[in-house]
């Protein structure tokens, strides 16, 4: 069973309540959930942002702009990408949001299967950044369970080390070294040096 908070949604936030009907409309006819916000104040008090998906982000609305609440997102750790449509655009704001991590710069009106397409890429970035969020947790945790032993064993194999040389270097018997190193690999889901090296750059073990 599908968790619900592993749904993607579109939020989409622009005080013309037009635009917001529209798009909605669009979006959910090409089968994406959606929750419509009149400004940034409101997504940023009643939004959810746990859920993957993305942000359809008017530039320009009364109060918060929508580049101030791209700075807000950032400064508060919610990675969601963000797509600016705006019907005041311009060159020097398209670079500038992209720069900020924008994921696309679009300008009212903007074609439907354009922008179908430009959320469909978005959701699925968020899709596979959530999915490899959850993995490198659950490598983390899977490290944890590891012996001192083990992850001595474990970082010199993924320094390139033979089962001969790390028994050298640790000062212990290459039968025990074999040991550990099975015993890690089970614990790690992994089956080789080139597995183990990969694993421990994803959890940022050196």
């Amino acid at each position: 069973m599908t968790n619900e908070n592993d749904q993607p949604l579109v939020r989409i936030i622009d005080d013309d309540p037009g635009v917001r009907q529209s798009t909605a409309f669009l979006l959910e006819a090409a089968g994406f959930q959606t929750a419509c916000f009149a400004g940034a104040e409101e997504f940023l008090g009643q939004g959810d942002s746990s859920r993957p998906g993305c942000l359809l982000l008017d530039a320009r609305m009364p109060g918060m702009t929508g580049l101030e609440l791209q700075d807000a997102l950032q400064e508060r750790g919610i990675a969601l990408p963000v797509i600016f449509i705006t019907g005041h655009g311009d060159v020097d704001m398209a670079v500038h949001v992209l720069k900020q991590g924008a994921v696309d710069f679009l300008q009212k009106p903007v074609d439907a299967a354009r922008l179908i397409s430009v959320t469909r890429a978005a959701v699925d970035r968020s899709v596979a950044a959530r999915q490899q969020e959850r993995r490198v947790s659950a490598e983390r945790e899977a490290y944890g369970t590891l012996t001192d032993r083990e992850k001595e064993v474990v970082k010199l194999v993924a320094q390139g080390l033979q089962n001969k040389e790390i028994a050298q270097r640790l000062a212990i018997a290459e039968k025990t070294v074999k040991v550990h190193r099975g015993s890690a690999c089970r614990k790690l889901s992994v089956r080789n040096g080139v597995d183990i090296a990969a694993l421990l750059a994803r959890i940022g073990v050196s």
